[in-house]
C-alpha cells in the first residue's frame, strides 16, 4: 500500500492530540525537568489499563515499574493515587482525558482549568507529568465527539496558560503477517511507495512516513510523531487466529529492539521513535473478545505472560529471555543420509522449508547441509526444542551459535535482519480482518502528534 494512500486510515480512524511538557530554557531547569531532557533519546514506555483483577497496589506498581527499569508509561485517566506514588521517581507519565469528559472540557474553558489544576498542577513537577493525551479511540468508538478534540485542546491550552505552564508546555487491505511482525523480508516482499519508491520491509514503518507525508501536504513539518499504543495480543478467539503468543513474543520483542536500534523510517532515516506498548498488564476483566484481555506483558500479578527476547537492551524490562538453542547438521554427514533426513523434515515433520527455496532468504548456500540446518532447526523450534527433536537419526546437533547469516534468520534468531530503513513514530498493522476495538490495535494502532510550535495546528 503507497504510503500517500494510507493517510486516511491513519488520520481519520487512529488520531489523537496531546499536549507535550518540554523546557524552553534547559539552563533554568529544575531537577525534576532536568530529568525530562533525556526524552530527547528514543524510548519504550508501556500503557497501563488498570481493568485488572488484584492489580497492584499504587506503590507496589511504581517498585515494579522501577525493578522493571521502566521509566514510561501511559495512564488512561489521571488517577490520583497512582500519581501521588509517582512522585520523586523517574518515572515519566502521560495522563488522559478520558472521553466521557471531552464535552465538558470542549465547552468550557473553566471547566479545563479545573482539569488541569486538579490532575496536573496539582502534581508537578513532583510527579513527572510529561504529556496530556485528549481522548482514547475517538473516531472509532464516540464519532460524534469528534468535533470536540479541538475545542477541547484548546481550552487545556488556555488552561496552561494561566497556570503559568505554557512556556514548558507545547502542543505537540491486508497486510502479509512477516511484513508486521519486523521479520526480515526478500525483496520480493518489500512493501514499495510508488510515489517515493522506498522500499519498507514493515508496516510501522510506512504507517510514520504516511503521517509525515500528510503533513508536509498541509505544510506542517515541525511535528515529531510518537507511537501511543503500540503491541500485539497473546491470545484469541476463534476469529483472532493470529492472536498468538509466538507472535505477541515476535512483535513486542522485535519491536523494542527497532527502537533501540536507533535508526529510522526509509523517509527519514534520522530520526527515531519513542513507543509505548499496549500493554503493561493483561486486563483480565475487559469484555470479550479474548484479545481485550490479554494485550499484556505481564499477568496482573506481575508474573511474564511470556518471556520477551530483548537481550542486549540493557537493564531494560527483566521479563528477558537469553538462553536461546538451535538445532543444525552436525559436521561430516554424507549427502545422500543428509537429504533423507531433509526430506523427511519438510514432508512428514511438517518444518516451515518456504526460505529455502529459490529466490528466498534462506536458498544460498544452495547445498544440502545448508538447506538441512535451515529445517531441522525449523522443526526443533516448532517443537519447542523438545528432547529428541533434534536428532533426525543422528545427523543433527543442538548449538547455542545463531546460526543465521546476512538476510536468512533461523527460527528462534533474536535476530531482526540486515535492514539500513527503520523506525521512527507510529503504529502497526497484522494480518487479518479488523473487527472490534482490540482488533484495531492489532491492525493499526494510535498515532500521538507532538507539536513543537507554540502554535495549535489544526491537522485535518
Amino acid at each position: 500500500m503507497a504510503v500517500t494512500s494510507m493517510v486516511s486510515t491513519v488520520f481519520l480512524l487512529f488520531f489523537f492530540f496531546t499536549l507535550l511538557l518540554i523546557s524552553a530554557n534547559s539552563s533554568s531547569l529544575s531537577p525534576y525537568m532536568k530529568i525530562q531532557e533525556q526524552d530527547k533519546d528514543p524510548f519504550v514506555g508501556f500503557n497501563i489499563g488498570t481493568d485488572v483483577t488484584n492489580l497492584l497496589s499504587p506503590t507496589e506498581l511504581v517498585k515494579f515499574l522501577q525493578t522493571q527499569k521502566v521509566n514510561h508509561v501511559r495512564l488512561y485517566d489521571a488517577d490520583p493515587d497512582l500519581l501521588k506514588a509517582l512522585a520523586k521517581t523517574k518515572i515519566r507519565v502521560i495522563i488522559s482525558v478520558p472521553n466521557n469528559q471531552l464535552l465538558a472540557i470542549g465547552s468550557s474553558n473553566s471547566t479545563a482549568a479545573s482539569w488541569i489544576g486538579r490532575n496536573v498542577v496539582a502534581y508537578y513537577p513532583e510527579t513527572l507529568i510529561t504529556s496530556i493525551s485528549v481522548g482514547d479511540e475517538v473516531l472509532t468508538t464516540v464519532p460524534s465527539s469528534a468535533p470536540l478534540l479541538l475545542p477541547a485542546i484548546e481550552s487545556l491550552y488556555n488552561a496552561l496558560v494561566a497556570s503559568n505552564l505554557h512556556t514548558q508546555i507545547k502542543n505537540k487491505g491486508v497486510v502479509p503477517l512477516d511484513n508486521c511482525l519486523f521479520k526480515p523480508l526478500t525483496p520480493s516482499k518489500e512493501m514499495v511507495d510508488p510515489n517515493t519508491l522506498l522500499h519498507y520491509t514493515n508496516v510501522l514503518d510506512a504507517m510514520v512516513d504516511a503521517a509525515y507525508v500528510s503533513m508536509k501536504n498541509l505544510n506542517v513539518t515541525d511535528v515529531v510523531v510518537l507511537v501511543t499504543e503500540s503491541g500485539w495480543p497473546s491470545k484469541g478467539d476463534t476469529k483472532e487466529p493470529y492472536a498468538t503468543i509466538d507472535n505477541a513474543d515476535t512483535y513486542n520483542s522485535n519491536l523494542i529492539k527497532h527502537i533501540f536500534d536507533r535508526t529510522g523510517t526509509p523517509l527519514h532515516p534520522e530520526m527515531t521513535p519513542s513507543v509505548y506498548i499496549y500493554e503493561l498488564f493483561n486486563e483480565d476483566l475487559r469484555a470479550p473478545p479474548v484479545s481485550e484481555a490479554s494485550w499484556g506483558l505481564f499477568h496482573g500479578n506481575a508474573t511474564p505472560v511470556y518471556l520477551l527476547h530483548v537481550s542486549g537492551s540493557g537493564t531494560f524490562l527483566a521479563n528477558d529471555t537469553t538462553n536461546q538453542t538451535y538445532c543444525i547438521v552436525m559436521d561430516g554427514v554424507d549427502s545422500k543420509t543428509l537429504q533423507a533426513a531433509l526430506d523427511w523434515a519438510c514432508g512428514p515433520g511438517r518444518a516451515n522449508c518456504s526460505e529455502i527455496q529459490p529466490g528466498e532468504s534462506c536458498y544460498q548456500p544452495n547445498n544440502v547441509k545448508g538447506h538441512a540446518s535451515f529445517a531441522f532447526n525449523s522443526y526443533y523450534q516448532k517443537e519447542g526444542r523438545a528432547s529428541g527433536s533434534c536428532d533426525f537419526k543422528g545427523v543433527a546437533m543442538i548449538t547455542t551459535t545463531d546460526p543465521s547469516h546476512g538476510s536468512c534468520i533461523f527460527p528462534g534468531s533474536n535476530k531482526v535482519g540486515n535492514r539500513t530503513q527503520t523506525v521512527v513514530n507510529s503504529t502497526q498493522v497484522a494480518a487479518g480482518e479488523a473487527s472490534s476495538r482490540s482488533l484495531s490495535r492489532v491492525f493499526c494502532v494510535s498515532i500521538m502528534i507532538l507539536v513543537t510550535s507554540s502554535i495549535l495546528l489544526p491537522f485535518w
